[in-house]
C-alpha cells in the first residue's frame, strides 16, 4: 500500500519542483513606492550646435506613505519637466563627455520639478537608471573644443 501511494504521488512531486525552483529565480520583491519615466531624449548641446541626443530612464522614488498611484498618472508631467529642463539649455551637456548627461544636474532638477508636482511629502529622490547616446563615434573632441572656448 505504501508503494502505491509512492508511485501516485511521485508525479506530483515532480511537478512541485520546476514551481519551487522558479519562486526561487524571482528577483526581491520591491516595494512599489516609484514612478518611472517613460525613455526621454535629452539634446547635447556645445556652443550652440547640437552634438547628440543621450536616451535617459529615470526613476522617482516616493515616500512611503505616498499615494503611488496617484502619482504615477502624472508621469507624463514629471516627463515633460525633465525634457523642458533638457531643451531650456544645454544644462545636462557634460564638458568632458558628449555621450552623457550630468548625472548631478539632472538629479537636482528633476528633484525640485518632482516635488512641485507632486508634493514634498510624497517625492524622496530621483534616480538616473540608465543612459544611452545616439551617437558614440564621431563626436566631435572635448578637449579641443574646451581649449577653443578658453582662447576666445
Amino acid at each position: 500500500m505504501d508503494r502505491r501511494a509512492l508511485i501516485a504521488l511521485a508525479p506530483l512531486a515532480l511537478l512541485a519542483a520546476p514551481a519551487r525552483a522558479s519562486e526561487a529565480a524571482k528577483p526581491a520583491k520591491t516595494d512599489g513606492q516609484y514612478v518611472d519615466l517613460a525613455p526621454a531624449a535629452l539634446p547635447v548641446v556645445v556652443r550652440g550646435l547640437l552634438v547628440n541626443y543621450v536616451f535617459v530612464s529615470v526613476r522617482i522614488q516616493l515616500a512611503a506613505l505616498a499615494n503611488t498611484a496617484k502619482l504615477r498618472t502624472r508621469e507624463p508631467y514629471f516627463r515633460d519637466a525633465l525634457i523642458r529642463a533638457g531643451h531650456r539649455s544645454p544644462y545636462f551637456t557634460l564638458a568632458t563627455d558628449y555621450t552623457k548627461i550630468d548625472e548631478a544636474k539632472l538629479k537636482a532638477v528633476l528633484l525640485r520639478e518632482a516635488i512641485a508636482i507632486g508634493g514634498a511629502k510624497e517625492v524622496k529622490d530621483v534616480t538616473l537608471l540608465s543612459q544611452s547616446p545616439k551617437k558614440r563615434t564621431g563626436l566631435p573632441d572635448p578637449k579641443v573644443l574646451g581649449a577653443r572656448e578658453n582662447r576666445s
